[in-house]
């Protein structure tokens, strides 16, 4: 394993610790997910120079629309919920009480 997939890899792996042991707040969920995304969106951009085909060019610009929606739809729900409950804890919310 390269220097570069190690950190990439690293860095995919922390995002997914800090997304599975840190849910206080659901905007460090959303930065979890996001440090992910960029993380994958970098690693596939690597890869798709190292293979040198124009077949998986538009994967990485894909990924990070994809990405984008990901994130518009999280800031959405951010401050739909901060209306709604006052606070962005995940511990406060009930999916039963919706």
């Amino acid at each position: 394993m390269t220097m570069t997939h190690f950190a990439f890899s690293t860095a995919f792996l922390l995002g997914l610790a800090g997304l599975a042991f840190h849910r206080t707040h659901l905007l460090s969920a959303l930065l979890c997910l996001e440090g992910m995304m960029l993380s994958l969106f970098l690693a596939l951009s690597l890869w798709t120079l190292e293979l040198d085909t124009t077949n998986f060019s538009a994967s990485p610009m894909l990924l990070l629309a994809f990405s984008a929606c990901e994130a518009s739809a999280g800031l959405a729900l951010l401050v739909a919920t901060a209306r709604t409950h006052g606070t962005d804890r995940l511990q406060n919310f009930n999916l039963l009480q919706c």
